[in-house]
């Protein structure tokens, strides 16, 4: 990779949202907390660690190394697109946002939740689709090279990883009062293939270096992205596991309710 140097400006505007995203969230707590309305500490940990996760990959030493180092960049895009985003949806804003508003504005955004294009946007294979589609065009094309010499496509594509890695992470693990739900068999189908074509990627990256990327580096930050990518996908899968683990147990639970105890 050629060695530029990623101008200020572009760092600056990439750490605004999560900037934002922890202010918001610290003030929606504190309303919550003035309405009497408890909220668990280790969600508000896991959103600050997540935003802190996301900053740390678009601003400050590691952004500057990943713009000039590819094993950086994907480091970077591990915690933009994978870590940070999954640890931001355990914090469950939109939980905490409902708790803080008036009922009439609760009721609107549950409305909007309700609506036909967050339908669309929630379904798993939309957001597998847009998340994977996105990373294989970023890495087999030249948009990778054009990356490093358009800020406006550095701040773009930085934007589009980390809401695509958000949305899909929020469509298979529901911690969220999220209407438009699917079956965890669908969403485990999805799960494994996105995993698959995540795999693939990595590979084809280790094999065939994006363009201006020196072969060593590719390797390296191949493998990061294989292991790394399979290490957060793991933690996604308990909680999905977990998930459907609570949901079946009442069922059995009752069932068993209904069959004689043996005499």
């Amino acid at each position: 990779m050629q060695h530029h140097h990623l101008p200020a400006a572009a760092e600056w505007i990439l750490a605004v949202p999560f900037t934002a995203a922890l202010l918001i969230y610290i003030g929606l707590l504190i309303i919550s907390s003035k309405r009497g309305r408890d909220w668990p500490v280790y969600r508000t940990m896991l959103w600050i660690s997540g935003t802190l996760l996301c900053f740390i990959s678009v601003a400050g030493p590691l952004a500057q190394l990943a713009h000039a180092d590819f094993r950086m960049h994907m480091a970077g895009h591990l915690l933009l697109g994978m870590l940070g985003p999954l640890l931001m949806a355990l914090g469950a804003p939109v939980k905490l946002l409902l708790r803080s508003l008036p009922v009439q504005r609760a009721k609107q955004l549950s409305r909007l939740l309700r609506s036909r294009i967050l339908a669309i946007l929630s379904n798993p294979a939309v957001t597998a689709t847009v998340n994977l589609g996105g990373l294989w065009v970023l890495y087999t094309t030249d948009l990778f090279r054009m990356m490093h010499e358009s800020i406006l496509l550095h701040i773009l594509i930085h934007l589009h990883i980390f809401l695509a890695g958000y949305l899909f992470t929020v469509s298979m693990i529901y911690v969220e009062p999220i209407p438009h739900r699917t079956s965890y068999l669908y969403r485990s189908i999805i799960l494994v293939l996105a995993l698959a074509a995540h795999g693939i990627l990595s590979k084809h990256i280790y094999a065939h270096p994006p363009e201006g990327v020196p072969r060593a580096e590719a390797e390296t930050g191949g493998m990061l992205m294989y292991y790394g990518g399979d290490a957060v996908d793991i933690l996604i899968i308990l909680i999905l596991c977990y998930h459907w683990y609570q949901a079946a147990a009442p069922k059995e639970t009752s069932r068993n309710k209904d069959i004689p105890a043996s005499t």
